[in-house]
């Protein structure tokens, strides 16, 4: 990574993480509620028998929201901040411009993600093969939703419109699927529609590398190409059809 990139990189981190951090800690605690208050609600309303289930989830949960949030962050620096028309028009790239958003919100969420990793250690008793494959499909999930926030940030035209698409995302990626519980308990005409989303085969692949789903080996192969095929598909998405010089 040359110099160049590197500073690119820098200044999206302090632009879009440090800066809020310093100057409105306030938003730290609103990110870290969001996973929290489900977690909380799960556990007491199976009187903590899916307590290690929801830690894990609140894992997920805070990875995606870390990822799909990228996109308010974004249509506010290009509708209001008209950074991205400086950022076009400079030798930068959607490529380094969305790792350096993407490093920037991992940096934002190092907070919760402290305190939720606690809480997996507390509670979810794993090997270090298991942790391993925590940390991938972890790693997966988030590649997946910070392409689809950048995608849909370039064909957001307010900042209004964002909190839109975070209202529909939040509740179809985190909150209906079985991210916070087993899919077992789901009805069967209805399961089938939880696997439209990705972040079922994520959680489902994260359930049985610690033990909590008993899922044959040639199945997790199946979700690991299905999620990893998604994420692909929506990285490509980001970089070769978002309406990157169009604003």
């Amino acid at each position: 990574m040359n110099r160049n990139r590197s500073s690119q990189i820098y200044a999206s981190i302090l632009v879009n993480s440090l800066y809020a951090m310093v100057n409105y800690p306030v938003t730290l605690i609103s990110t870290l509620l969001a996973p929290l208050s489900i977690l909380a609600v799960v556990t007491f309303a199976s009187k903590g028998t899916l307590l290690p289930v929801a830690a894990e989830g609140a894992l997920i949960m805070n990875m995606v929201s870390s990822g799909t949030s990228l996109q308010g962050d974004l249509s506010h620096l290009k509708n209001d901040m008209r950074l991205q028309d400086m950022i076009v028009s400079s030798p930068t790239g959607p490529g380094t411009y969305i790792l350096g958003m993407a490093l920037s919100e991992i940096v934002y969420s190092i907070p919760t993600l402290t305190i939720l990793v606690i809480f997996n250690i507390l509670f979810v008793k794993t090997t270090a093969i298991g942790a391993i494959v925590i940390f991938l499909d972890m790693g997966t999930i988030f590649t997946f939703s910070i392409s689809l926030g950048f995608l849909l940030s370039t064909f957001s035209s307010d900042i209004v419109q964002s909190w839109a698409f975070s209202g529909i995302l939040s509740p179809i990626l985190t909150t209906i699927p079985p991210v916070y519980y087993p899919i077992s308990y789901i009805p069967f005409p209805y399961r089938y529609l939880a696997y439209i989303s990705p972040t079922t085969y994520s959680a489902l692949i994260a359930q049985n590398a610690v033990g909590f789903e008993a899922i044959p080996g040639g199945t997790i192969a199946l979700y690991w190409i299905i999620l990893v095929s998604i994420t692909i598909l929506f990285s490509y998405l980001a970089l070769r059809r978002s309406r990157w010089r169009e604003v």
